[in-house]
């Protein structure tokens, strides 16, 4: 596929060079991660503010490529309000020999979550992010994926209270087990299998979504432990030793350093999270009350995943059902993603030509409907551009700072 120079410009943004379309203007970085740095962009063909990521040499080491490699798939794949859209893909390099650099455009959103827990939100509020977070998590099981890492650093918010999350969580192949040697990463909102190693089912994302309730409630963290033993020890404080059954489906080597630990009876919910916490009750609906967020986060918190609520009745309970729409419950889902990706040794050549290949091929797809919208745009005098970005009004102030209006009323 012959490039055309001319439809790209190079900028400096902070210490990283962006070699993108023109198309995409005003660059300000606005985050980076382990992946690449994000920037804000306005993009001049759709007049719409979006997120740039640049994944820089994306293939340096296998680890980095399989990641790009997943990521990139699924964006493509998922397809739901709750969940970041992908708008365009592309690298300014010509061919495969200089591949070095992927760039994926993202809606713009306007804080992510560890901003809106430093901020008082009404119970219609919480309620309608935790809705959101369900939503979003129900599409991405209807498509295989668990996710197994959500935090609030990966779920973004725009004024209007809509949400999505953001990346894809762990592939199935980078559990993180009990005994093995730390690494940074915030492990405060992973659920007791993960960090103990067992096999785990959907509802693990649930304990995650617990989490984050309750960091939205106490604007602390409820469990933030230095290192796998220190989370455990911070869970088990909290809410009691579990069960000698939860305990016998450990691998021997846990069982051991677990039943071990003094014992603890943990406290009542009731006392984790006194009324004081809550936001005034909700005059409007009467299952938007501390009594009700609490039999939830009772509910979601549980030690042993058997006895944990499932999405579905998460979604089903009084706190959230308020929003319940049965569109975003159970919208189309994704294509089936193949996990075989996750399971599967390439060398970084390999993985490279993979993620060239996924890239060319979202180029060429881009083209086409390009020039399909194009004759369509002939054919019927029509100006109407797909940008694939949700509900683009920009509010003026972030979720929860304006106290006079409601989420989107549903109803």
């Amino acid at each position: 596929m012959s490039k055309h120079t001319s439809l790209f410009y190079t900028v400096e943004v902070g210490d990283s060079t962006f070699t993108i379309l023109k198309r995409y203007q005003h660059l300000r970085p606005i985050g980076s991660g382990a992946q690449g740095i994000v920037c804000a962009a306005c993009d001049t063909l759709t007049d719409t503010n979006v997120a740039i990521k640049k994944l820089s040499r994306p293939f340096q080491n296998v680890t980095h490529a399989k990641r790009a490699y997943r990521e990139f798939v699924l964006m493509k794949l998922v397809n739901h309000k709750n969940i970041i859209g992908l708008l365009n893909a592309f690298t300014p390099q010509k061919s495969l020999e200089s591949f070095q650099d992927v760039y994926l455009v993202m809606e713009l959103m306007d804080a992510n979550l560890c901003q809106v827990i430093q901020m008082d939100l009404d119970h219609e509020r919480m309620s309608y992010l935790l809705y959101q977070m369900l939503c979003g998590i129900k599409h991405l099981h209807s498509a295989g994926i668990i996710h197994r890492d959500l935090k609030p650093s990966n779920i973004v918010v725009k004024s209007d209270c809509t949400l999505k999350i953001l990346d894809f969580g762990l592939a199935r192949t980078a559990g993180t087990g009990f005994m093995m040697t730390p690494y940074v990463v915030t492990r405060y909102y992973r659920a007791p299998e993960v960090i103990l190693g067992m096999g785990y089912k959907a509802n693990v994302d649930i304990w995650s979504v617990g989490c984050i309730m309750a960091e939205l409630i106490r604007a602390t963290v409820m469990f933030p432990g230095t290192d796998h033993i220190d989370q455990w020890n911070k869970i088990i404080e909290q809410l009691g030793t579990p069960s000698q059954e939860f305990m016998a489906r450990l691998q021997t080597t846990v069982r051991n350093y677990v039943e071990n630990r003094p014992k603890h009876t943990g406290f009542s919910f009731e006392k984790l999270f006194p009324d004081v916490l809550f936001p005034p009750d909700s005059a409007e609906h009467p299952g938007l009350r501390a009594t009700v967020a609490r039999d939830l986060l009772s509910k979601m918190l549980v030690i042993d995943p058997d006895r944990r609520i499932s999405v579905d009745e998460a979604l089903n309970h009084p706190y959230i059902n308020v929003w319940y729409d049965e569109r975003e419950v159970n919208g189309p889902a994704p294509g089936p993603y193949d996990h075989a990706v996750d399971e599967r040794e390439h060398s970084v050549e390999e993985w490279k030509t993979l993620i060239y290949n996924e890239v060319m091929e979202y180029e060429n797809r881009d083209k086409s409907k390009d020039k399909q919208s194009a004759m369509q745009n002939h054919s019927d005098g029509a100006n109407s551009m797909e940008t694939g970005v949700g509900n683009t009004e920009n509010a003026s102030r972030v979720v929860g700072a304006a106290s006079a209006t409601n989420p989107q009323n549903h109803h």
